[in-house]
């Protein structure tokens, strides 16, 4: 699985971070920013809800 955030949409909550911190951070602004492109199968998964919920 590959992850692209696409900022424009971001509205800069913090929901991503707070559900997979180990794939998503927020900058300076609050906007999301990806610690990788390429989770692992558990951090792909919780990616996955992660999406539907936000």
């Amino acid at each position: 699985m590959r992850i692209k955030a696409d900022t424009g949409l971001c509205v800069g909550s913090g929901q991503c971070v707070l559900t997979e911190p180990a794939v998503f951070d927020q900058d300076d602004d609050g906007i999301v920013a990806l610690l990788t492109d390429h989770p692992d199968d558990q951090s792909a998964a919780i990616c996955r809800l992660t999406v539907d919920w936000v």
